[in-house]
């Protein structure tokens, strides 16, 4: 192996070492179990769909933080 930690290996390795990002993969988780509830739905109201909306939002931008750590560890290695 050439030395360079994958992605999915810098997760894991935030995972267990900050709690930071397990907060942050633990509301993201929460966002996507909402949301699933209302994709079961066959009739979303004007709430629902508004909350699904939120929803979405707010999960992307936990994914993009989640993403940041990521890098910022990256770049702080080396890799």
């Amino acid at each position: 192996m050439n030395g360079v930690i994958g992605e999915a290996e810098l997760r894991d390795q935030l995972l267990k070492e900050s709690a930071e990002y397990r907060r942050l993969a633990a509301e993201h988780q929460s966002c996507n179990d909402q949301l699933e509830g209302l994709t079961n739905k066959h009739f979303l109201s004007k709430e629902e769909e508004l909350q699904e909306k939120t929803l979405k939002k707010k999960k992307l931008m936990l994914k993009d933080q989640m993403y940041s750590m990521v890098q910022r560890v990256r770049k702080q290695m080396g890799a």
